[in-house]
């Protein structure tokens, strides 16, 4: 239960404490006072998100703290789930700091809002005004019968699966419009493949080929070449070699009269001997070198083909035309693979849709052999809010659709009267019916849900007089079990309440404020025939609160 709430610069409050009991606490107010007020503390503290608009003074940091006292086997290993230290005195603070952000903490504790989310959901069930619209809702019909058939395991394999049914099923999705979108391609990138291939690519060295290509192109430019130099090397009377080697004798005089001559002789001596050898082999290449026009066309045209792919695919050499050929083999690959690939995730898909239905089936049932107990509920807490004849009509079919909660469609009949047929319940039911079947949903729930603390944002809201009194005696034996709030403006659930706090408004240095007081027995009386009577209490408005009371 919740046992104190602190709110500082929030709203029109600036700083208050409230003390709550166990049993049921009433709140009153006029309206305006400040009730939405407590209600938006309150929410935020639980994990709502920040509306930093509400911040009283936004140069000051926001703090809205929250004490429960817990019980150790119903919140350990909710608390260790999450990673969180257990205290049976917990203590959630939320604060909005002035540079706009905001934190959260359990137990002094950093906590993510999703996490503070995840464990609020377990302390305090909060019932506003709009959610009485909620009721309306297939959404939450269901889940109410969730809660009566104990759902929530196979909800959640339930949900698990249907995440990875969704997530294969977009997979699917994208690699049907990737085929789709392969395909148009296909026929031209096997043709760049296979052009590409039929080059042979990967056994060209394009340096080679281009010097091959050139020699034999220029076969008799370099015969002639040749023959020259080695006919200047030895022509009869004035080739290179006998003008040398006359000049070799000459030394060959000189040395035999001076040995300072004998180096010039063993130099030039040297030169002749390489130049004959160069002589020689220049000879051998003249007649090696021969015209060979059908492998110079069969390399033109080999060279021809590198250029023109080279062109086509705007690169200069045949590594990155084997990068390009590569990445083609690849498309049409992978083209080729698709249609294996989504076969195999279909059949994936085939078999989590089996589970989804084995689950979808089980949550069906579940909720199927709960309505009549649910009807039965109803129907005895209505009989004493004043609809004795008021009545339910569940009509649960199961789709092919898989939604988040399950494949069941439901559409809630109501009727209030006897030997009227039912109808949908928005269109049928009036304000004040809507309050009562609302409460006596609650009623149900939360003796299934065993929350610790229900908060009701006048859940009395079109009643009066006799139902006044037992939707009251409803409130009341709810809280034998649980912690029950109730803000409400009927002075007959003002009065059963075991602690009644008032909300009002006052002006402060001339700034308005909204204030929060427990209120004692005489101040009670008051306020009960204030609600009665109006400002001007009348005697009689005075004694009919002190009979509420009594």
């Amino acid at each position: 239960m919740i046992t104190r709430l602190s709110i500082k610069n929030f709203a029109l409050i600036e700083d208050i404490t409230v003390d709550f009991k166990s049993g049921l606490t009433s709140i009153s107010g006029e309206t305006g006072a400040g009730k939405s007020i407590l209600l938006g503390a309150l929410a935020l503290v639980l994990g709502k998100r920040a509306d930093l608009n509400a911040v009283r003074n936004n140069s000051l940091k926001c703090i809205i703290e929250a004490d429960f006292m817990l019980e150790d086997t119903m919140f350990k290993d909710l608390f260790k789930k999450y990673n969180l230290d257990f205290d049976s005195h917990t203590i959630i603070r939320r604060e909005l700091l002035p540079s706009s952000k905001s934190r959260a903490f359990i137990n002094d504790s950093p906590v993510s809002l999703s996490q503070l989310q995840a464990i609020s959901s377990y302390l305090v069930d909060i019932h506003s005004q709009h959610e009485t619209l909620s009721l309306f809702s297939e959404k939450y019909q269901l889940d109410v019968l969730d809660i009566l058939a104990g759902n929530t395991v196979f909800l959640k394999k339930y949900i698990d699966k249907l995440n990875q049914f969704n997530e294969l099923s977009e997979t699917i999705t994208e690699l049907i419009y990737k085929k789709e979108s392969a395909i148009k391609e296909l026929d031209y990138n096997t043709f760049l493949y296979d052009e590409l291939n039929k080059a042979d690519l990967y056994q060209i060295n394009q340096d080679e080929i281009e010097k091959k290509y050139k020699r034999l192109n220029n076969v008799e430019e370099i015969q002639e070449i040749l023959v020259g130099v080695n006919h200047l090397f030895n022509e009869d009377d004035f080739g290179t070699i006998n003008s040398l080697k006359n000049a070799l004798n000459s030394l060959l005089k000189l040395k035999s009269l001076s040995i300072e001559f004998n180096d010039l002789y063993e130099r030039l001596n040297s030169v002749i001997l390489e130049l004959e050898d160069i002589a020689y082999e220049t000879l051998g290449m003249t007649e090696s070198i021969e015209s060979d026009p059908t492998t110079l066309h069969e390399i033109h045209r080999k060279l021809q083909t590198i250029y023109k792919l080279q062109q086509k695919h705007a690169v200069s050499t045949i590594t990155e035309l084997i990068d390009i050929q590569e990445s083609l083999q690849e498309k049409v690959s992978i083209t080729n693979n698709l249609d294996s690939e989504i076969e195999k995730l279909k059949i994936r898909q085939n078999k989590l849709k089996k589970t989804l239905i084995e689950f979808s089936e089980k949550i069906h049932l579940g909720r199927k052999g709960v309505i009549s107990t649910l009807k039965e509920k109803l129907a005895t807490i209505l009989n004493e809010l004043g609809m004795p004849n008021a009545a339910f009509e569940f009509k649960l079919s199961e789709s092919d659709a898989f939604k988040r909660n399950g494949t069941d469609i439901l559409e809630l009949l109501f009727t209030a009267n006897k030997g009227h047929s039912f109808g949908p319940i928005n269109k049928i039911v009036s304000g004040g019916e809507l309050s009562r079947i609302m409460l006596a949903v609650k009623a149900v729930v939360a003796h299934y849900k065993q929350l610790p603390t229900s908060i009701f944002d006048e859940i009395d809201s079109g009643i009066s007089g006799e139902v006044a009194y037992k939707m009251a005696a409803i409130l009341k034996s709810m809280s034998m079990t649980m912690q029950i709030i109730t803000i409400t403006h009927l002075p007959q659930i003002a009065a059963i309440g075991d602690q009644h706090i008032k909300i009002f408004k006052e002006d402060v240095n001339n700034v308005t404020e909204t204030n929060m007081l427990v209120l004692n027995d005489q101040q009670r009386i008051d306020e009960i025939a204030e609600m009665i009577g109006g400002k001007n209490k009348s005697v009689s408005a005075i004694n009919q609160a002190k009979e509420l009371l009594n």
